[in-house]
């Protein structure tokens, strides 16, 4: 007897089954990644007991063992408290002020609160990635911020405006550069060396005449400067000026009666906008009352310093790429020569130097604030790093690209801003960003040129005989620590949501 047997065909799907509980969960996780070999068993082991040793004790003293609670250094006392005491947190808060503003005065703390407030406001926009207006709100933060930032914490008014700037500051220096020839004139040498003499003459003689031709090349500057503070109000008159001249530049630069009228409302809005921004802030009235930069302190100094030495690097470090790689032999060197000063240069000895020795190279009546020097040393320093990090990122991008956009039509400019520096930057956000957070860590640097930035305001604080104890010094320097982790960490993680984001294509 023969049975015919039919192929079986399943008409639908078979449950799903359980993953073996071997495999996942915890026990899954120990078995794969933990103990899957004898050495990362042996590993595994010694990383549990190294964050035993590390993280129990550090527990222990910031939380268990703290006080909490107190009015001076007895309530921090073991004796008092009754057990072995760990961080003194009382000390913290009675020193919280200094701490966020140094010696800043303590009726005008309002004006710190209020730039805080408003760089919170417009930063904010810019990272979150889907909100609008991403380039007026950059513009804001970038243009409008510092100007009003700096004045709301600095405080003083405006006594002109660009006009009368550039007038001042040309004059003194062509009259520096001028005096500089009159004293190589009137070198005595020449009973010893002659020629050397002579030729010194002549080289004096010359830069003197130049700098005769320079001032009377600048002399339109300053007969528009004379004629703003002759008509009494020196501020409205030299901003009108500045506003209509720069306003018939960009409206000709831009293609004049064709292109131009665009550029020249835009133009005009900037100088409106600063205008009321005068008004308000009662600038051209004396403005609010000044703060000495040696009276800011703290988490103030600490930001300020590193939030303007990131954002002016910036542009440092993408010029001095480019000019890196330029092909013209003077912007090549020059760079070169710039990056390699910079880098060789310990921070400490810019920062000495920027304080003490600058003021000797400046002519006579012009003087840079101290707080400014040391920004302006800075953002250099860390240009010049940067600079090294953008040329790796521009060496990424393939020949390709940029020969694919010239033979579209693309000028050099365009080619480089539109197509190379957006993938260059793409490339190197992991180093600009490890340079970021070196450079907001070694603000603490400034306080060698007696500015006290978070860590000298904590340091200035251990000398308060109130707070005296034996683990005050610790507890200061657990709170200054938490606080430089925040910001570092915080920098970290963004950058690695900017870096998945832009990076979304290389996804596998």
């Amino acid at each position: 007897m023969t049975s015919s047997s039919e192929p079986f065909v399943r008409q639908e799907l078979a449950p799903e089954r359980r993953a073996p509980a071997s495999t996942t969960g915890i026990i899954g996780f120990a078995r794969t990644r933990l103990f899957n070999s004898p050495g990362n068993a042996l590993l595994t082991i010694v990383g549990v007991l190294l964050l035993w040793w590390i993280i129990v004790p550090m527990l222990h003293f910031l939380l268990f063992d703290a006080v909490w609670q107190g009015s001076d250094r007895n309530a921090c006392l073991a004796q008092n408290a009754g057990h072995p005491v760990g961080a003194c947190w009382p000390f913290v808060q009675a020193k919280l002020s200094q701490f966020i503003y140094g010696f800043y005065p303590e009726p005008e703390r309002w004006r710190v609160n209020l730039t805080f407030a408003l760089a919170a406001i417009l930063l904010l926009p810019l990272l979150i990635p889907r909100a609008p207006a991403k380039v007026t709100n950059a513009a804001l933060l970038f243009v409008a911020f510092p100007f009003v930032a700096f004045f709301l914490l600095y405080g003083g008014g405006l006594r002109g405006f660009a006009v009368g700037w550039s007038a001042d500051v040309l004059s003194n220096l062509i009259g520096s550069i001028g005096d500089a020839g009159a004293k190589l004139t009137s070198l005595g040498l020449g009973q010893q060396l002659p020629v050397a003499a002579l030729l010194l003459k002549w080289l004096g003689d010359g830069i003197v005449i130049a700098s005769t031709v320079a001032l009377y090349l600048v002399f339109p500057l300053a007969w528009l400067q004379r004629q703003s503070l002759a008509s009494g109000q020196p501020v409205w008159a030299d901003l009108a000026v500045t506003a209509l001249l720069v306003s018939l530049a960009v409206f000709f630069l831009s293609g004049g009666f064709r292109n131009g009228w665009r550029p020249l409302f835009t133009s005009l809005a900037i100088f409106a906008g600063i205008g009321i921004i005068i008004a308000v802030m009662g600038l051209d009235r004396g403005g609010l009352p000044v703060v000495d930069s040696r009276l800011w302190g703290g988490l103030l100094v600490t930001l300020v310093v590193s939030v303007t030495g990131i954002v002016a690097s910036m542009p440092v470090g993408v010029a001095l790429a480019l000019g890196r790689r330029s092909s013209i032999p003077l912007v090549r060197i020059f760079s070169v020569a710039f990056i390699e000063f910079w880098r060789g240069v310990p921070l400490i000895t810019v920062l000495f130097f920027a304080t003490y020795m600058l003021p000797l190279f400046l002519p006579g009546n012009f003087t840079v604030d101290g707080l400014l020097r040391v920004l302006i040393g800075i953002a250099l320093f860390a240009g010049a790093y940067n600079a090294e990090v953008i040329r790796g990122g521009l060496q990424a991008v393939p020949r390709g690209q940029s020969e694919a956009a010239q033979a579209l039509g693309l000028s050099h400019a365009k080619t480089t801003g539109l197509i190379v520096m957006p993938q260059a930057l793409r490339h190197v956000i992991p180093g600009l960003v490890n340079s970021f957070i070196a450079l907001f860590k070694d603000t603490s640097l400034v306080s060698i040129v007696a500015l006290f930035d978070l860590l000298g305001s904590l340091r200035a604080s251990f000398a308060d005989p109130v707070w005296a104890t034996p683990t005050t010094l610790f507890t200061g320097f657990a709170f200054t620590g938490i606080i430089y982790f925040v910001f570092c960490f915080a920098m970290s993680r963004y950058s690695l949501f900017v870096e998945r984001r832009l990076n979304v294509h290389r996804r596998s």
